[in-house]
């Protein structure tokens, strides 16, 4: 078996991501674990110290115990897979055998990504998306309050919340300019496109309810 790829959950830090927003890749050089924007991890094999079966109170999956400084360490791949089976199956990949002091070009790359750590998105763009978050909702939730109306705080800046998400996330996957404002070096669309599709559904779901709503004068 040289490569496995499951699709499942994930849970990097305190962050989650339920199915099927994370996908396991392993091969002999490399284990990925892609949580889109909640974290996409690279390893070597000398990177991972075990893997071991994980159990909570919903769900099964495998801990990735690691030394990667740039990387939370509480990294666990949810799946309804049993967990043996898929360590088994990372063993057969030859990933866990593969201890060698060498450092080849696949573990340049790997490593160059670890410097950059897990989330794909860059931290002015964290930053600038919370920001217009907090100030459109605010503007909703205050013209609401001194106008005096009952219901769902809905309005212009709810609207402009979704249509700057939808926007944003076509924009990342069709315009190569756009991505590279976005998202980290040597971060590509891959990271983050499970998220992308489930976003512009989404918006569009909620900007379809919102109209039917009628709730804007």
């Amino acid at each position: 078996m040289d490569t496995i790829e499951i699709t499942g959950g994930a849970r990097i830090g305190s962050a989650n991501a339920t199915w099927p927003f994370a996908k396991l890749k392993v091969d002999k050089n490399m284990l990925e674990l892609n949580a889109s924007i909640i974290g996409n991890l690279v390893f070597r094999p000398k990177d991972i110290i075990s893997i071991t079966p994980y159990t909570s109170i919903i769900s099964n999956g495998i801990k990735i115990n690691h030394k990667v400084a740039n990387y939370k360490t509480d990294v666990v791949f949810w799946t309804t897979t049993d967990p043996a089976l898929i360590i088994n199956q990372i063993k057969q990949t030859g990933f866990t055998q593969n201890i060698s002091n060498d450092t080849t070009e696949v573990d340049k790359e790997i490593i160059d990504k670890q410097k950059s750590g897990s989330n794909p998105l860059k931290k002015s763009t964290v930053i600038v998306y919370a920001v217009l978050w907090n100030v459109l909702l605010i503007f909703d939730f205050i013209r609401f309050a001194l106008s005096g109306m009952k219901g769902m705080p809905l309005g212009y800046g709810t609207i402009s919340v979704l249509l700057i998400f939808l926007l944003s996330s076509i924009l990342l996957l069709t315009s190569k300019q756009f991505r590279r404002l976005i998202l980290k070096q040597g971060r590509t669309v891959s990271d983050v496109g499970r998220f992308l599709y489930m976003a512009i559904f989404i918006c569009l779901f909620m900007l379809t309810i919102i109209s039917l709503m009628n709730v804007i004068p």
